[in-house]
């Protein structure tokens, strides 16, 4: 597992121990930020569940200004720290061992808002989804900037609702058995969904 692109690209990072995380692909993560570039830029940028970090840290590489991590898991916690001691990464980064509910409350409470949210919670914890994507459209005028975007990480088979709260789900990109589905406030205006087909052998 390496950094993509950026300031970091190519340097490798450390994956938790134990089959407890499921790390972002490489491949779905370049997808992800193919889409994410033009947001990039000095954004404030959340990335729940955070696992090894390296959504998190691919966002610094690539020139966000602050990311903020979220994760419980003892495992989980050594990797992202090890990652970024490993990058010499000390400044614009916070690390909330206390989960992503516990990061939320802090986030409102110091007045700080997100301009983009990654969300990747294991694929069959369906409560994790639901609650952190109503809380983040619950909530959205306090821990969302205007124009923010949520993306949630999930499993193809396992979609999830359009609308939590005023979030609206405006694309839904699939790709293998993992799933990316992207919301923001605003009107419904029905879902984009995009899939990426293998290859086919000429007849």
């Amino acid at each position: 597992m390496r950094v993509i692109a950026g300031k970091y690209r190519s340097r490798a990072l450390q994956a938790p121990r134990g089959m407890q995380t499921r790390p972002t692909s490489d491949r779905l993560r370049e997808t992800l930020f193919n889409v994410l570039q033009p947001r990039i830029e000095g954004c404030c940028f959340f990335d729940l569940y955070a696992g090894s970090g390296a959504v998190g840290i691919e966002a610094l590489s690539r020139g966000a200004a602050e990311v903020y991590f979220a994760e419980k898991a003892k495992p989980a916690l050594e990797a992202i720290r090890a990652n970024l001691r490993s990058l010499a990464i000390a400044s614009g980064v916070q690390v909330e061992s206390g989960g992503v509910a516990t990061l939320l409350k802090r986030i409102a409470a110091a007045s700080l808002s997100a301009d983009i949210v990654f969300l990747d919670p294991p694929y069959e914890d369906a409560d994790a989804y639901a609650q952190t994507l109503r809380m983040l459209g619950q909530s959205a005028d306090t821990l969302l900037n205007a124009g923010a975007v949520v993306i949630a990480e999930h499993a193809r088979k396992l979609p999830l609702a359009p609308q939590y709260g005023s979030l609206q789900r405006t694309r839904e990109l699939v790709q293998g058995d993992a799933a990316l589905s992207f919301f923001s406030v605003g009107e419904d205006q029905g879902t984009l969904v995009e899939r990426e087909f293998p290859n086919r052998c000429p007849e």
